[in-house]
């Protein structure tokens, strides 16, 4: 079984509120929830309005493939121009 665990902060300081930020969040969670086939969540700073940071998890059989995964989610999300991408990192874990 591989893993792959995202971790993206996106910079939401134009919205100039927490209301807006999480407008967004909610959006952004949403559309990746109806494209790929992971689970997501925002994992930090759920109370500051000038950044989001949002946790991505893939689980499947092939390294390629759970890699493939990420990188498009990555693309998904820069592509929708809702706030820009400060910063990601991910991991892929082999687990038994």
């Amino acid at each position: 079984m591989v893993v792959g665990v995202l971790r993206l902060t996106m910079d939401t300081s134009g919205l100039g509120s927490l209301k807006g930020k999480r407008a967004i969040v909610k959006r952004v969670l949403s559309r990746v929830r109806q494209t790929f086939n992971v689970a997501v969540a925002e994992v930090d700073l759920q109370d500051a309005h000038d950044f989001a940071v949002l946790g991505f998890a893939v689980v499947g059989s092939d390294h390629r493939v759970v890699n493939s995964v990420i990188d498009r989610v990555i693309d998904f999300v820069e592509e929708m121009h809702l706030a820009s991408i400060e910063d990601h990192s991910y991991e892929i874990l082999h687990v038994l």
